[in-house]
């Protein structure tokens, strides 16, 4: 079993790597694909009037300020536009896809944060009405039900609370709880850099392996951006089981395969 999360940054070549999905799903390989949709979200907030926010946590993690408002445009541009398009480019090169949020069936739950602590300008401050939170339940009989027909599961947030209201969750680690939930061997994660980068953003300069005891360290030291919450969803999936993590590049052909091959960041 293997999980792929796709990101959601401007530069991913969807049709190269719903190609090799395609591929590697006849080849016999049992997957689940899990994607974002940053940057289209970001684009249809500001035509909407109403422009993203980002916020970054006392621990440096950066997500998105997610009002009520926020949230719609959120599924809008997730469960809308870029799941049904990953979904027909897959159909097209014959994989039967079926397309989720992990709001469908209760795919993904839990529980919605009541408030989140930020920092801004040097200074500490707490927000409410804030509509995020963390995988913490995986319903796993739903995907077995669905690989076992045939079918190849295409996830994307937003998950659901346990009060049932709609929570903006973090892909890479949805991507993580999915893998240890289903004993997934491999978690790969692709994005619009090559890796984790020594010296951002020299690519060159990746980072081709990560023990899992030094990916504090790498994320303290090396990681910019995204790339910290990467490794925390990266660390959660080893934490719990998972074999092996890969953080690849989704700009090239066959990329997919190629990080199964063993290119980009692995972490075991």
């Amino acid at each position: 079993m293997i999980v792929v999360k796709v990101g959601g940054s401007e530069g991913i070549d969807y049709d190269a790597f719903c190609a090799d999905i395609a591929q590697l799903v006849k080849a016999g390989k049992q997957l689940i694909v899990v994607h974002g949709g940053s940057s289209q979200t970001n684009a249809v907030a500001e035509a909407l009037g109403h422009p993203p926010q980002f916020v970054t946590s006392p621990s440096g993690y950066t997500s998105r300020l997610t009002d009520r408002k926020t949230l719609e445009i959120f599924e809008m541009v997730y469960c809308g536009k870029m799941n049904k398009m990953i979904v027909e480019k897959l159909q097209a090169l014959g994989v039967n896809a079926v397309g989720l949020s992990g709001i469908d069936g209760g795919l993904w739950r839990g529980k919605r944060k009541s408030a989140i602590r930020v920092v801004e300008n040097g200074r500490k401050r707490i927000i409410r009405n804030n509509f995020t939170g963390k995988v913490e339940a995986v319903n796993t009989d739903l995907l077995t039900m669905l690989l076992e027909g045939g079918y190849v599961p295409v996830l994307t947030p937003p998950a659901i609370s346990y009060e049932n209201e709609a929570i903006n969750v973090d892909g890479d680690r949805a991507a993580g709880a999915t893998a240890i939930a289903l004993k997934a061997n491999t978690l790969v994660i692709l994005s619009n850099v090559p890796g984790v980068l020594k010296n951002f953003p020299d690519e060159e300069s990746l980072i081709t392996d990560v023990p899992s005891s030094q990916i504090d360290h790498v994320s303290e030291h090396y990681a910019e951006g995204r790339m910290r919450i990467k490794l925390l969803g990266s660390k959660e999936a080893i934490e719990g089981g998972v074999g092996r993590v890969i953080l690849g590049d989704a700009r090239q052909a066959d990329c997919v395969s190629t990080a199964l091959a063993g290119k980009g960041t692995t972490i075991s």
